[in-house]
């Protein structure tokens, strides 16, 4: 990340403080504990070494995941979930604005002194920038997706020095997971947490790299979302759209580092330790939120009136797609050639994908079984030791729906 040494204002209440230098370690997202005056708390704090989501869950939301309930084996403790829009959506949002409207709300109702969330840096757009956003208005910088490491946990201490004792963090679940294990510590009156999903990250040069191999000026690019509809959408600067259906993607001219192995081991795809988890995967076209606690029901009741939702709907069937992503994959770890689709077959597939594929909650959970096998095939191949701490016993569980099972000693 381009560093800002003294920081700067990028725009009324919106700053971003200049920041140490992180202390690099193994399989680390740089959440911003490491460049805090305590960097030792990683130890403790990070998702990657020694986990614990059921102590977790339960300090967080009052109980850990009831694997008997429906869906929570999935999508961890929640009260309810829906499918819903920002009516009307926010111009340059990057679906129709419900994360950043929930920003607003919090500043303009006085229940937060800050927001902590990430803006484009003001030399890249894609760049992540952390920043505090203590003006409603100022949320707009926000919005749209960025792709790279940010270092949202290094804003604790300069919101601290500058007064705030009430904030929101908007983060992804890395993030979110270091801020919950150190939340008593930490000495803010009350921490909203806004979570959004992650699926796979990179820096911003490869990123710069995918773009490449998507449009011959890659520069003119200004949106991309992987959408449920198996299609990337892409816009331009000259208000273009392109739609590329997944299987079309040029994956296989990346370099095979282009994911590192933290998100590749990722176990935390929907961000079970926020409050309010905002996406998109089980949406359907529209935004997907799921309410896990009591401040999750407060922050979403900001919005009373602004929003059309309804219950999530659910179709298709996920066990093919997954069973086959499970061999792919274990080919891939292996260092053998993937067995790909004939070209001239991958229109017709992308066409019928949205028809006769997973869809809405499905779509989820076909995804969050591709999660736990490929957490299990890639740590087992290159963090062995790691594996019987890292990986929780849910995500055993959704490996094992497809005879993925634990060896001895890869579980405590």
């Amino acid at each position: 990340m381009a560093q800002v040494p003294d920081g700067r204002l990028l725009a009324p209440g919106v700053w971003a403080p200049g920041m140490a230098a992180a202390r690099p370690r193994d399989l680390c997202t740089d959440c911003g504990i490491s460049r805090t005056a305590d960097h030792q708390r990683c130890g403790r704090a990070c998702q990657f070494i020694r986990p614990d989501y059921p102590a977790l869950e339960a300090r967080v939301h009052g109980r850990a995941r009831d694997t008997a309930r429906p869906d929570e084996l999935f999508f961890g403790p929640f009260r309810r979930m829906l499918r819903a829009s920002l009516l009307p959506p926010r111009e340059g949002a990057q679906w129709t604005g419900i994360t950043t409207r929930l920003g607003e709300r919090l500043l303009e109702t006085g229940a937060v002194d800050a927001v902590l969330a990430v803006a484009p840096h003001p030399d890249d757009r894609w760049r992540p920038l952390p920043v505090i956003v203590t003006e409603p208005a100022g949320m707009a910088q926000c919005r749209g997706m960025r792709m790279g490491y940010a270092p949202l946990l290094s804003l604790l201490e300069p919101a601290r020095a500058r007064g705030h004792r009430r904030l929101a963090i908007i983060g992804i679940p890395c993030q979110v997971y270091a801020l919950r294990a150190l939340e008593a510590e930490l000495g803010f009156e009350r921490i909203y947490v806004i979570g959004t999903p992650c699926s796979d990250n990179t820096t911003t040069e490869n990123f710069h790299r995918f773009l490449g191999l998507l449009s011959e000026r890659p520069e003119t690019i200004t949106y991309l979302e992987f959408r449920a509809d198996y299609h990337v959408e892409i816009r331009f600067a000259d208000g273009r759209r392109r739609e590329i259906p997944f299987l079309m993607l040029p994956l296989s001219e990346l370099p095979g580092d282009f994911f590192p192995l933290t998100c590749r081991s990722c176990v935390d795809y929907t961000n079970v330790l926020a409050d309010l988890t905002v996406g998109y995967m089980g949406g359907e076209g529209e935004q997907w939120i799921i309410v896990r606690n009591e401040r999750g029901e407060e922050i979403l009741g900001l919005l009373d009136g602004e929003l059309r939702a309804a219950p999530p709907g659910s179709a298709g069937n996920r066990k093919g797609p997954v069973a086959g992503f499970l061999k792919n994959t274990e080919r891939a770890a292996g260092g053998l050639p993937l067995r790909r689709m004939p070209r001239w077959l991958r229109p017709l597939v992308g066409w019928l994908m949205p028809k006769v594929g997973p869809r809405g909650l499905e779509f989820a959970r076909a995804r969050l079984e591709m999660k736990a096998i490929e957490s299990v095939i890639h740590l087992r191949r290159e963090a062995p030791r790691r594996m019987k701490h890292m990986i929780p016993a849910h995500v055993w569980a959704l490996a094992a729906r497809y005879g993925l099972r634990s060896e001895p000693g890869e579980q405590p």
